[in-house]
């Protein structure tokens, strides 16, 4: 529980979910890094959920699995009920999304994923190949129906063009997304806004917003016009129900609570 030092972490719906999902999520990509080892990357996760973030990010493809591995192993022992577990797939095909869909279940140990996006949709083809007959699209909606997972999604952080193309797309196919991950801070506004274009309509069609990136990995602190916490703050502000930032210490941890 937090102290009076460390104030309770707010929670924000999910979308149309009615999920309740911390408002700061901890990104799984960082977890995995070679300068993380296994102990403390299992340290922070337990120490987030500890002080009352619920969201833990991941992907199929971040660090050779290791990632996933790490975040498994820190959801024993009790923790895995206390999350709202999302990882992402980048296969195109319905063969190959239900392969990686079965090895992060089985890195991540757990019977069903909470949230799976489609990773990286980049290009104006990705949508069709997800939706075709034998896509992406149709495994999860199989998985879902066999009970491995609860809600779909997509992300992408190249062109707020191709979001909205991935919705149309979907419509098109009588398909509606839970979710949406994208890049959403301080910089956005210069250059294919995702806030400008992307975010009213999730919020018009009333759809989970993740947002990413909120500090560029770092590189936004570079320009010396802003901090990591005045970053995060930005983000936090937009219609978002998710700001999910990497964490590779336990200081990062403190600055992102």
């Amino acid at each position: 529980m937090p102290s009076e030092t460390q104030p309770a972490v707010p929670y924000r719906v999910l979308g149309s979910t009615g999920e309740r999902v911390s408002a700061i999520g901890v990104g799984g990509w960082h977890l995995g890094l070679k300068k993380v080892d296994e102990k403390l990357a299992i340290r922070i996760v337990r120490t987030a959920i500890d002080r009352g973030i619920n969201f833990m990010d991941n992907s199929w493809d971040y660090n050779d699995g290791a990632s996933e591995i790490r975040m498994g192993k820190a959801l024993q022992d009790g923790y895995r009920s206390k999350v709202f577990l999302m990882t992402k797939i980048d296969g195109r095909s319905k063969k190959e999304a239900l392969r990686q869909l079965d090895e992060s279940l089985r890195r991540l140990r757990t019977d069903v994923l909470d949230l799976v996006q489609h990773h990286e949709i980049l290009r104006f083809e990705d949508p069709h190949r997800i939706f075709d007959e034998e896509g992406a699209n149709a495994a999860l909606v199989e998985a879902q129906r066999a009970g491995k997972l609860r809600y779909i999604g997509f992300t992408g952080h190249k062109d707020p063009r191709i979001h909205l193309y991935m919705l149309e797309v979907a419509a098109q196919h009588g398909f509606r997304f839970d979710t949406a991950q994208m890049p959403l801070n301080v910089m956005d506004a210069h250059f294919r806004s995702f806030e400008k274009l992307v975010l009213p309509e999730l919020v018009k069609q009333k759809m989970g917003v993740l947002g990413m990136k909120s500090i560029g990995n770092g590189l936004i602190l570079q320009s010396n016009t802003v901090t990591a916490v005045e970053c995060l703050r930005y983000a936090l502000n937009l219609p978002t129900s998710v700001v999910i930032t990497g964490i590779d210490s336990m200081e990062i941890l403190d600055q992102a609570l």
